[in-house]
């Protein structure tokens, strides 16, 4: 009888291992934010006025912890006040798919996850830590003591326009403008700018006259350029229609001087025989033969190039 409870207490024990085993399982896959811990720290420079111990914590919109507790810290030696902002978060809302990393927290950082104060209300001036995606934006970690990982941190937008103003040189930039202003009431003062409006006023006057008198010449000189057009078209077309027989002629008489020139080198020939070959008579007659055999040549081309482009006798040769 006393084995029986035995057996039922150990029975329960190792039945509450076992689950307390499978809920740590089933809290480490399902958060995402590692095995170890699902506390973070973040860092923020800037004054985190309306941010309370309880504010949401928000991955791209969606709640995924709470702020537990923030904490200034002074750097003695430099002086700067820094604060620390430790939050649990918790992976209900958070789903995975794909393979698990080691290390989630760290693969979100590396692809630009950054901590950002946010406004919950406009009313209330409440402000939430908002968890994004800043990809350009590096991983700026400050030197801390902390056991919780810590996830990188960037300014709001209006801490961002607030240094970028603070880097601004006001006071020569009104300086500047003042000089610019100064030196702008010199130049409309001044006499010159005041008769420019005359003086624009007749230089226009001018270019509106020489344009009408442009327009005038322009006028006189088209009917007598339409009248030297008109004869030189005239001319064209009446050396387009002679030119071709003229060429014609030409070519005949050259046929009828060819074959003057063939009978003429025949009779040399035969009279070459009649005479010494070193003679005077011979010598004489061949040179008389070559210059008329180029004088035919020259005339065959003419007569070619003029029954091609008749139009060459008007215009002269081209220097093609």
């Amino acid at each position: 009888m006393s084995e029986k409870p035995h057996s039922a207490a150990i029975g329960a024990f190792v039945a509450g291992a076992l689950l307390i085993g499978v809920t740590a399982v089933l809290f480490a896959l399902g958060t995402g934010f590692g095995s170890n811990s699902n506390k973070f720290v973040m860092v923020f420079e800037g004054s985190v006025k309306g941010l309370n111990m309880g504010a949401p914590v928000a991955l791209r919109g969606v709640q995924v912890g709470q702020v537990t507790k923030i904490e200034l810290v002074l750097d003695s030696e430099t002086s700067e006040l820094i604060t620390l902002v430790e939050a649990e978060i918790s992976g209900d809302n958070l789903r995975r798919t794909g393979a698990i990393s080691d290390n989630l927290v760290e693969d979100l950082i590396e692809r630009g996850m950054r901590a950002q104060l946010n406004t919950q209300s406009l009313l209330t001036g409440l402000l939430y830590v908002q968890l994004d995606f800043h990809p350009d934006s590096e991983i700026n970690l400050a030197d801390i003591d902390s056991p919780y990982q810590q996830i990188p941190s960037i300014p709001t937008g209006l801490e961002k326009l607030t240094r970028e103003l603070e880097s601004l040189d006001l006071v020569k930039m009104a300086n500047d403008m003042e000089t610019i202003a100064t030196g702008l009431a010199e130049f409309v003062g001044d006499e010159k700018f005041k008769q420019l409006p005359g003086q624009l006023h007749d230089t226009v006057a001018s270019v509106q006259a020489l344009s009408e008198q442009l327009q005038g010449q322009v006028d006189s000189t088209g009917g007598r350029l339409d009248a030297l057009l008109s004869d030189a078209n005239g001319t064209v077309d009446l050396a387009n229609e002679e030119l071709p027989e003229l060429a014609r002629l030409i070519r005949s008489n050259l046929e009828m001087l060819e074959q003057a020139i063939a009978t003429i080198e025949s009779s040399a020939k035969e009279f070459q025989h009649l005479v010494d070959y070193d003679s005077n008579t011979v010598y004489e007659l061949n040179r008389a033969l070559q210059d008329l055999g180029k004088a035919g040549r020259s005339l065959q081309s003419l007569g070619r190039t003029l029954e091609e482009h008749p139009e060459s006798l008007i215009r002269g040769r081209s220097e093609d």
